[in-house]
């Protein structure tokens, strides 16, 4: 179910450093040492990915990574893209 305003600013305040794009995008910047460890974050964001069943928007540019969450089934944002986020971060922290 598509979360509303309130609900998004609630979600995001849960999650720091990802931003509201467009309404209906969140998106967070990861940096890293080195362009190995950048790889080695994608591919722990494949896995969470797969096991949610639900995939974000992937950039790599060398040793910046970009995801962009949305539900395409929804029409906007949805708790799920929030969940996925939270799990995103975890596996960052865990790097």
């Amino acid at each position: 179910m598509k979360l509303s305003e309130e609900q998004i600013g609630r979600s995001l305040a849960d999650i720091e450093g990802w931003k509201l794009e467009d309404g209906k995008w969140i998106v967070k910047k990861y940096r890293f040492k080195a362009f190995t460890d950048a790889i080695a974050f994608v591919n722990r964001v494949a896995e969470l990915s797969e096991s949610h069943n639900h995939h974000p928007f992937i950039a790599i540019d060398y040793k910046l990574v970009t995801l962009r969450m949305t539900s395409w089934h929804a029409g906007g944002l949805t708790a799920l893209d929030f969940t996925a986020a939270a799990a995103f971060d975890g596996a960052y922290s865990e790097g």
